[in-house]
Protein backbone atom coordinates (compact mmCIF):
# COMPACT_ATOMS: atom_id res chain seq x y z
CA UNK A 1 0.00 0.00 0.00
CA UNK A 2 3.10 2.72 0.92
CA UNK A 3 6.34 3.01 -1.27
CA UNK A 4 9.31 3.40 0.87
CA UNK A 5 10.73 6.55 0.19
CA UNK A 6 14.25 5.71 1.07
CA UNK A 7 15.39 2.04 0.08
CA UNK A 8 16.66 1.30 3.69
CA UNK A 9 13.35 2.49 5.29
CA UNK A 10 11.47 -0.79 6.15
CA UNK A 11 7.68 0.13 6.07
CA UNK A 12 5.54 -2.12 7.53
CA UNK A 13 2.64 -3.45 5.77
CA UNK A 14 -1.32 -2.61 7.08
CA UNK A 15 -2.96 -5.81 7.87
CA UNK A 16 -6.77 -6.76 8.58
CA UNK A 17 -8.47 -8.80 11.39
CA UNK A 18 -11.88 -9.65 11.10
CA UNK A 19 -13.92 -9.18 14.35
CA UNK A 20 -16.13 -11.84 15.45
CA UNK A 21 -19.19 -9.30 14.49
CA UNK A 22 -18.16 -8.97 11.00
CA UNK A 23 -16.37 -6.06 11.85
CA UNK A 24 -12.91 -5.88 9.53
CA UNK A 25 -10.05 -3.74 11.51
CA UNK A 26 -7.14 -2.85 10.11
CA UNK A 27 -3.82 -2.76 12.30
CA UNK A 28 -0.03 -2.68 11.67
CA UNK A 29 2.74 -4.15 13.82
CA UNK A 30 5.56 -1.48 15.21
CA UNK A 31 8.27 -2.73 17.50
CA UNK A 32 6.28 -6.65 17.45
CA UNK A 33 2.89 -4.65 18.78
CA UNK A 34 -0.16 -4.69 16.91
CA UNK A 35 -1.57 -1.41 16.40
CA UNK A 36 -5.80 -1.05 15.53
CA UNK A 37 -5.74 1.98 13.17
CA UNK A 38 -9.28 1.76 12.35
CA UNK A 39 -11.75 0.53 10.01
CA UNK A 40 -10.01 -1.31 7.18
CA UNK A 41 -10.85 0.48 3.58
CA UNK A 42 -11.87 3.50 5.56
CA UNK A 43 -10.34 7.22 4.25
CA UNK A 44 -9.74 7.75 8.05
CA UNK A 45 -7.90 4.54 8.84
CA UNK A 46 -5.57 4.85 5.60
CA UNK A 47 -4.98 8.44 6.85
CA UNK A 48 -3.98 7.08 10.32
CA UNK A 49 -1.78 4.33 9.11
CA UNK A 50 0.32 6.71 6.95
CA UNK A 51 0.88 9.02 9.72
CA UNK A 52 1.82 6.67 11.96
CA UNK A 53 4.22 4.82 9.70
CA UNK A 54 6.05 8.19 8.99
CA UNK A 55 6.39 8.91 12.61
CA UNK A 56 7.49 5.32 13.61
CA UNK A 57 10.17 5.61 10.49
CA UNK A 58 11.21 9.28 11.81
CA UNK A 59 11.82 8.21 15.11
CA UNK A 60 14.71 5.54 14.15
CA UNK A 61 12.17 2.68 13.13
CA UNK A 62 10.98 2.85 17.16
CA UNK A 63 7.75 3.77 18.69
CA UNK A 64 7.45 7.20 20.14
CA UNK A 65 7.81 7.16 24.06
CA UNK A 66 5.35 8.95 26.02
CA UNK A 67 7.39 11.94 27.94
CA UNK A 68 6.90 10.51 31.35
CA UNK A 69 8.39 7.21 30.36
CA UNK A 70 11.79 7.78 29.15
CA UNK A 71 14.60 8.26 30.96
CA UNK A 72 17.57 10.59 30.68
CA UNK A 73 19.89 7.15 29.56
CA UNK A 74 17.71 6.67 26.82
CA UNK A 75 17.30 10.40 25.62
CA UNK A 76 21.20 10.11 25.41
CA UNK A 77 21.53 6.91 24.21
CA UNK A 78 19.04 8.56 20.99
CA UNK A 79 20.83 11.89 20.98
CA UNK A 80 24.44 10.02 20.29
CA UNK A 81 22.62 8.33 17.27
CA UNK A 82 21.53 11.34 16.11
CA UNK A 83 24.56 13.36 16.54
CA UNK A 84 26.30 10.46 14.57
CA UNK A 85 24.73 11.59 11.34
CA UNK A 86 24.07 15.16 11.99
CA UNK A 87 27.63 16.13 12.82
CA UNK A 88 29.57 16.04 9.29
CA UNK A 89 31.48 18.13 7.19
CA UNK A 90 32.61 16.73 4.28
CA UNK A 91 30.83 13.93 4.51
CA UNK A 92 33.44 12.95 7.75
CA UNK A 93 32.22 13.07 11.70
CA UNK A 94 33.42 16.30 13.14
CA UNK A 95 34.96 16.72 16.27
CA UNK A 96 31.25 17.01 18.55
CA UNK A 97 30.97 13.30 17.93
CA UNK A 98 33.79 12.31 20.15
CA UNK A 99 33.09 15.69 22.47
CA UNK A 100 29.43 14.96 22.90
CA UNK A 101 29.77 11.32 24.76
CA UNK A 102 32.13 13.13 27.26
CA UNK A 103 29.85 15.56 28.18
CA UNK A 104 27.13 13.47 28.77
CA UNK A 105 29.42 10.75 30.49
CA UNK A 106 28.35 12.57 33.69
CA UNK A 107 25.03 13.01 33.25
CA UNK A 108 23.79 9.31 32.68
CA UNK A 109 26.53 8.47 35.35
CA UNK A 110 24.56 10.51 37.97
CA UNK A 111 20.99 10.80 36.52
CA UNK A 112 20.71 8.14 33.92
CA UNK A 113 17.48 5.99 35.43
CA UNK A 114 15.69 9.18 36.17
CA UNK A 115 12.70 10.45 34.23
CA UNK A 116 13.80 12.96 31.66
CA UNK A 117 10.58 15.12 32.70
CA UNK A 118 11.74 15.07 35.97
CA UNK A 119 15.32 16.32 35.22
CA UNK A 120 15.45 19.93 35.86
CA UNK A 121 18.00 22.97 36.57
CA UNK A 122 18.87 21.64 39.94
CA UNK A 123 20.38 18.38 38.11
CA UNK A 124 21.97 20.11 35.52
CA UNK A 125 23.70 22.09 38.67
CA UNK A 126 24.57 19.13 39.97
CA UNK A 127 26.02 17.98 36.73
CA UNK A 128 27.94 20.61 36.60
CA UNK A 129 29.18 20.77 40.05
CA UNK A 130 30.53 17.51 39.25
CA UNK A 131 32.97 18.00 36.83
CA UNK A 132 34.38 21.28 38.47
CA UNK A 133 35.18 18.52 41.34
CA UNK A 134 36.81 16.96 38.63
CA UNK A 135 39.42 19.86 38.31
CA UNK A 136 38.26 20.48 34.50
CA UNK A 137 38.63 24.03 33.11
CA UNK A 138 35.80 26.40 33.13
CA UNK A 139 35.64 26.91 29.58
CA UNK A 140 35.67 22.80 29.30
CA UNK A 141 32.66 22.72 31.55
CA UNK A 142 30.74 25.70 30.35
CA UNK A 143 30.97 23.65 26.67
CA UNK A 144 29.85 20.66 28.08
CA UNK A 145 27.17 21.94 30.06
CA UNK A 146 25.92 23.62 26.81
CA UNK A 147 25.89 20.24 24.85
CA UNK A 148 23.92 18.78 27.59
CA UNK A 149 21.07 21.40 26.94
CA UNK A 150 21.24 21.26 23.27
CA UNK A 151 20.75 17.45 23.84
CA UNK A 152 17.56 18.82 25.68
CA UNK A 153 16.64 20.69 23.01
CA UNK A 154 16.49 18.14 20.60
CA UNK A 155 14.71 16.18 22.56
CA UNK A 156 11.71 18.87 23.24
CA UNK A 157 11.86 18.80 19.03
CA UNK A 158 11.11 15.11 18.87
CA UNK A 159 8.72 15.26 21.25
CA UNK A 160 10.10 13.24 24.06
CA UNK A 161 10.68 15.48 26.69
CA UNK A 162 8.14 18.47 27.69
CA UNK A 163 8.82 21.47 25.79
CA UNK A 164 9.14 23.66 29.02
CA UNK A 165 12.58 21.23 30.06
CA UNK A 166 14.62 22.52 27.83
CA UNK A 167 13.47 26.47 28.76
CA UNK A 168 13.98 25.43 32.71
CA UNK A 169 18.06 24.47 31.43
CA UNK A 170 18.20 27.85 30.00
CA UNK A 171 18.05 29.53 33.14
CA UNK A 172 21.11 27.87 34.26
CA UNK A 173 24.05 30.29 33.06
CA UNK A 174 27.36 29.39 32.53
CA UNK A 175 30.12 29.75 34.82
CA UNK A 176 31.53 33.30 35.18
CA UNK A 177 35.62 34.16 34.73
CA UNK A 178 37.07 34.67 38.68
CA UNK A 179 33.09 33.40 39.86
CA UNK A 180 33.17 29.94 40.33
CA UNK A 181 35.46 27.01 41.83
CA UNK A 182 36.18 25.97 38.21
CA UNK A 183 39.92 25.64 37.34
CA UNK A 184 41.26 28.57 35.11
CA UNK A 185 43.33 28.13 31.97
CA UNK A 186 46.07 31.03 30.87
CA UNK A 187 45.42 32.42 28.00
CA UNK A 188 46.76 31.27 24.65
CA UNK A 189 49.80 33.76 23.69
CA UNK A 190 52.01 33.72 20.87
CA UNK A 191 54.70 31.81 20.32
CA UNK A 192 58.36 32.61 21.04
CA UNK A 193 59.95 33.38 17.41
CA UNK A 194 63.24 31.83 19.03
CA UNK A 195 61.25 28.49 19.74
CA UNK A 196 59.85 28.63 16.44
CA UNK A 197 62.79 28.64 14.88
CA UNK A 198 64.47 25.90 16.63
CA UNK A 199 61.72 23.41 15.82
CA UNK A 200 61.55 24.33 12.42
CA UNK A 201 65.60 23.06 12.27
CA UNK A 202 64.34 19.64 13.25
CA UNK A 203 61.32 19.15 11.23
CA UNK A 204 60.60 17.51 8.11
CA UNK A 205 60.27 20.34 5.17
CA UNK A 206 56.56 19.76 5.34
CA UNK A 207 55.86 20.55 8.53
CA UNK A 208 58.62 23.95 8.18
CA UNK A 209 56.30 24.92 5.29
CA UNK A 210 52.79 24.60 7.72
CA UNK A 211 54.30 26.78 10.49
CA UNK A 212 55.89 29.38 7.88
CA UNK A 213 52.44 29.49 6.35
CA UNK A 214 51.06 29.80 9.36
CA UNK A 215 53.10 33.49 10.35
CA UNK A 216 52.43 34.55 7.29
CA UNK A 217 48.96 34.08 6.50
CA UNK A 218 47.37 33.93 10.13
CA UNK A 219 45.37 30.23 8.99
CA UNK A 220 44.14 28.22 11.13
CA UNK A 221 46.26 24.65 11.54
CA UNK A 222 43.11 22.67 9.84
CA UNK A 223 42.87 25.47 6.46
CA UNK A 224 46.89 24.99 5.83
CA UNK A 225 46.75 21.04 6.50
CA UNK A 226 44.27 20.51 3.83
CA UNK A 227 45.82 22.81 1.26
CA UNK A 228 45.40 21.25 -2.47
CA UNK A 229 46.04 23.07 -5.93
CA UNK A 230 42.75 22.93 -7.06
CA UNK A 231 42.10 25.49 -3.89
CA UNK A 232 44.31 27.77 -5.01
CA UNK A 233 43.80 30.70 -7.47
CA UNK A 234 47.35 31.42 -9.03
CA UNK A 235 45.63 34.13 -11.40
CA UNK A 236 46.84 37.48 -9.80
CA UNK A 237 49.81 38.88 -8.45
CA UNK A 238 48.37 37.86 -5.26
CA UNK A 239 46.97 34.26 -4.98
CA UNK A 240 43.82 32.99 -3.17
CA UNK A 241 43.44 30.09 -1.42
CA UNK A 242 40.24 28.95 -0.32
CA UNK A 243 39.79 25.89 1.98
CA UNK A 244 37.52 22.90 1.00
CA UNK A 245 36.03 23.26 4.81
CA UNK A 246 36.67 25.40 7.44
CA UNK A 247 35.22 26.25 10.82
CA UNK A 248 32.59 28.67 9.65
CA UNK A 249 31.54 26.48 6.55
CA UNK A 250 28.42 25.55 8.04
CA UNK A 251 27.02 28.86 8.97
CA UNK A 252 27.27 29.36 4.90
CA UNK A 253 30.87 31.78 5.40
CA UNK A 254 33.56 31.75 2.53
CA UNK A 255 36.98 32.00 3.87
CA UNK A 256 39.53 33.04 1.68
CA UNK A 257 42.98 33.33 2.62
CA UNK A 258 45.09 35.73 0.44
CA UNK A 259 48.81 34.07 -0.46
CA UNK A 260 51.58 37.35 -0.87
CA UNK A 261 55.20 36.40 -2.24
CA UNK A 262 56.80 34.88 0.70
CA UNK A 263 53.65 32.31 0.99
CA UNK A 264 53.89 31.56 -2.93
CA UNK A 265 57.66 30.93 -2.61
CA UNK A 266 56.54 28.64 0.14
CA UNK A 267 54.23 26.98 -1.89
CA UNK A 268 55.23 26.99 -5.52
CA UNK A 269 57.46 23.75 -4.73
CA UNK A 270 54.90 21.39 -3.53
CA UNK A 271 52.91 22.66 -6.61
CA UNK A 272 55.07 20.72 -8.97
CA UNK A 273 53.91 18.14 -10.13
CA UNK A 274 51.30 17.35 -7.77
CA UNK A 275 47.60 16.16 -8.80
CA UNK A 276 45.08 19.21 -8.52
CA UNK A 277 42.92 16.98 -5.86
CA UNK A 278 46.65 15.45 -3.99
CA UNK A 279 47.66 17.55 -0.62
CA UNK A 280 50.37 19.90 -0.92
CA UNK A 281 51.85 18.31 2.53
CA UNK A 282 51.94 14.87 2.73
CA UNK A 283 53.38 12.90 6.01
CA UNK A 284 53.97 10.06 3.95
CA UNK A 285 56.14 11.83 1.26
CA UNK A 286 58.15 13.29 4.47
CA UNK A 287 58.49 9.58 5.53
CA UNK A 288 60.16 8.80 2.11
CA UNK A 289 62.57 11.77 2.39
CA UNK A 290 63.40 11.04 5.82
CA UNK A 291 64.09 7.44 4.88
CA UNK A 292 65.75 8.51 1.91
CA UNK A 293 68.48 10.70 3.34
CA UNK A 294 69.40 7.83 6.11
CA UNK A 295 70.67 5.87 2.74
CA UNK A 296 72.28 8.85 1.80
CA UNK A 297 74.31 9.01 4.72
CA UNK A 298 75.17 5.31 5.28
CA UNK A 299 78.51 5.28 4.33
CA UNK A 300 79.24 1.58 4.14
CA UNK A 301 78.60 -0.31 0.84
CA UNK A 302 78.06 -3.42 2.92
CA UNK A 303 75.94 -2.34 5.00
CA UNK A 304 73.61 -0.41 2.44
CA UNK A 305 71.67 -3.28 0.90
CA UNK A 306 70.30 -4.32 4.38
CA UNK A 307 69.29 -0.78 5.37
CA UNK A 308 67.81 0.09 2.32
CA UNK A 309 65.77 -2.99 2.75
CA UNK A 310 65.12 -2.03 6.36
CA UNK A 311 63.99 1.46 5.33
CA UNK A 312 61.55 0.14 2.15
CA UNK A 313 60.22 -2.18 4.71
CA UNK A 314 59.42 0.75 7.45
CA UNK A 315 58.29 3.13 4.55
CA UNK A 316 55.32 0.20 3.25
CA UNK A 317 54.58 0.06 6.91
CA UNK A 318 54.01 3.80 7.40
CA UNK A 319 52.10 3.69 4.71
CA UNK A 320 49.31 1.82 5.90
CA UNK A 321 49.28 4.22 9.14
CA UNK A 322 49.98 7.47 7.74
CA UNK A 323 47.26 9.60 5.78
CA UNK A 324 48.00 11.53 2.74
CA UNK A 325 47.43 14.80 4.53
CA UNK A 326 48.27 15.55 8.69
CA UNK A 327 45.46 16.30 10.42
CA UNK A 328 45.45 18.90 14.05
CA UNK A 329 46.40 15.91 16.04
CA UNK A 330 49.18 14.43 13.89
CA UNK A 331 50.71 18.37 13.22
CA UNK A 332 50.23 19.49 17.36
CA UNK A 333 52.04 15.96 18.04
CA UNK A 334 54.62 16.72 15.39
CA UNK A 335 55.44 20.06 16.53
CA UNK A 336 55.49 19.15 20.54
CA UNK A 337 57.74 16.14 19.60
CA UNK A 338 59.79 18.78 18.04
CA UNK A 339 60.04 21.00 20.94
CA UNK A 340 61.51 18.05 23.02
CA UNK A 341 64.29 17.58 19.96
CA UNK A 342 65.46 20.74 19.68
CA UNK A 343 64.88 22.15 23.57
CA UNK A 344 65.91 18.85 25.92
CA UNK A 345 65.99 19.75 29.25
CA UNK A 346 69.37 20.46 31.31
CA UNK A 347 70.84 17.24 32.28
CA UNK A 348 69.89 16.99 36.00
CA UNK A 349 66.73 17.09 34.93
CA UNK A 350 66.91 14.95 31.93
CA UNK A 351 66.13 11.27 31.45
CA UNK A 352 68.59 8.74 31.13
CA UNK A 353 69.95 6.55 28.70
CA UNK A 354 71.42 3.21 30.85
CA UNK A 355 73.36 0.86 28.81
CA UNK A 356 72.49 -2.34 27.91
CA UNK A 357 74.04 -5.41 26.14
CA UNK A 358 72.05 -4.08 22.96
CA UNK A 359 73.18 -0.38 23.15
CA UNK A 360 71.14 1.57 25.48
CA UNK A 361 67.40 2.10 26.75
CA UNK A 362 65.25 5.04 28.15
CA UNK A 363 64.86 5.42 31.81
CA UNK A 364 61.19 3.87 33.03
CA UNK A 365 59.07 7.17 33.46
CA UNK A 366 58.78 5.68 37.17
CA UNK A 367 62.49 5.61 37.82
CA UNK A 368 62.61 8.90 35.85
CA UNK A 369 59.90 10.27 38.38
CA UNK A 370 61.68 8.45 41.78
CA UNK A 371 64.79 9.82 40.82
CA UNK A 372 63.92 14.06 40.75
CA UNK A 373 61.47 13.64 43.39
CA UNK A 374 58.41 15.92 43.97
CA UNK A 375 60.17 19.27 43.49
CA UNK A 376 62.47 17.87 40.40
CA UNK A 377 59.40 16.58 38.59
CA UNK A 378 58.08 20.36 39.34
CA UNK A 379 60.44 21.84 37.86
CA UNK A 380 60.66 19.67 34.62
CA UNK A 381 57.09 20.60 34.35
CA UNK A 382 57.67 24.25 34.20
CA UNK A 383 60.52 23.82 31.55
CA UNK A 384 58.88 21.80 29.38
CA UNK A 385 55.60 24.61 29.06
CA UNK A 386 58.40 27.35 28.85
CA UNK A 387 59.72 25.40 25.75
CA UNK A 388 56.61 24.45 24.06
CA UNK A 389 54.38 25.92 22.00
CA UNK A 390 51.54 24.66 19.65
CA UNK A 391 50.09 25.06 16.38
CA UNK A 392 47.36 27.44 17.17
CA UNK A 393 49.65 29.58 19.01
CA UNK A 394 50.91 31.19 15.17
CA UNK A 395 47.85 32.16 14.60
CA UNK A 396 48.23 34.62 17.76
CA UNK A 397 51.68 35.67 16.24
CA UNK A 398 50.30 36.60 12.82
CA UNK A 399 46.86 38.38 14.61
CA UNK A 400 49.47 40.30 17.12
CA UNK A 401 51.49 41.51 14.24
CA UNK A 402 48.87 42.73 11.86
CA UNK A 403 46.59 44.53 14.42
CA UNK A 404 49.40 46.82 15.58
CA UNK A 405 50.52 47.41 11.95
CA UNK A 406 47.07 47.82 10.14
CA UNK A 407 44.57 48.21 12.57
CA UNK A 408 41.63 45.92 13.95
CA UNK A 409 39.62 45.66 10.86
CA UNK A 410 42.12 44.51 8.46
CA UNK A 411 42.89 41.90 10.88
CA UNK A 412 39.63 41.09 11.35
CA UNK A 413 39.63 39.96 7.63
CA UNK A 414 42.82 38.67 7.35
CA UNK A 415 41.53 35.96 10.20
CA UNK A 416 38.01 34.92 8.78
CA UNK A 417 36.18 36.09 11.59
CA UNK A 418 32.75 36.86 10.98
CA UNK A 419 30.29 39.48 12.48
CA UNK A 420 26.86 40.76 11.90
CA UNK A 421 25.16 40.08 8.87
CA UNK A 422 25.90 44.22 8.62
CA UNK A 423 29.80 43.60 8.28
CA UNK A 424 29.03 41.33 5.01
CA UNK A 425 27.97 44.25 2.92
CA UNK A 426 31.68 46.07 2.42
CA UNK A 427 33.68 42.21 3.34
CA UNK A 428 34.35 42.34 -0.07
CA UNK A 429 35.97 46.08 -0.34
CA UNK A 430 38.11 44.81 3.14
CA UNK A 431 39.05 41.74 1.33
CA UNK A 432 40.68 43.53 -1.36
CA UNK A 433 42.13 45.89 1.18
CA UNK A 434 43.40 42.73 3.37
CA UNK A 435 44.98 41.47 -0.38
CA UNK A 436 46.80 44.81 -1.27
CA UNK A 437 48.35 44.37 2.52
CA UNK A 438 49.22 40.86 2.00
CA UNK A 439 51.16 41.74 -0.84
CA UNK A 440 53.11 44.18 0.89
CA UNK A 441 53.55 41.42 3.92
CA UNK A 442 54.37 38.21 2.12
Amino acid sequence: MVNPSSPKAVVPPLRCQKRPTGRHDAFVILDGKRIYVGPYGAPETEQAYHRMVAEYLANGSRLPVAANDITVAEVAERYLTFAQGYYRKSGLPTSEVKNIPLALRPLVKLYGRTPAAEFGPRALKAVRQTMIDGKVTRKYINRHVDRIKRMFKWAVSEEIVPGTLYYQLQTVAGLKYGRSEARETDPVKPAMLDLVEGVKKVVSRQVAAMIDLQLLTGARPGEILIMRPIDIDTSGPVWTYRPSSHKTQHHGHERIIPLGPQARAIVEPFLLNRPLHAYLFSPLEAEAERYAQMQARSKSPATLGLKAMKVGRKLRSSTRALGDHYDRTSYARTIARACEVAFPPPAPLARLQIQCQGGFHWEAIDDWKNRLGEGGWKELKAWTKDHHWHPHQLRHNFATAIRKAHGLEVAQILLGHSKADVTQIYAERDLNRAMDVAAKIG
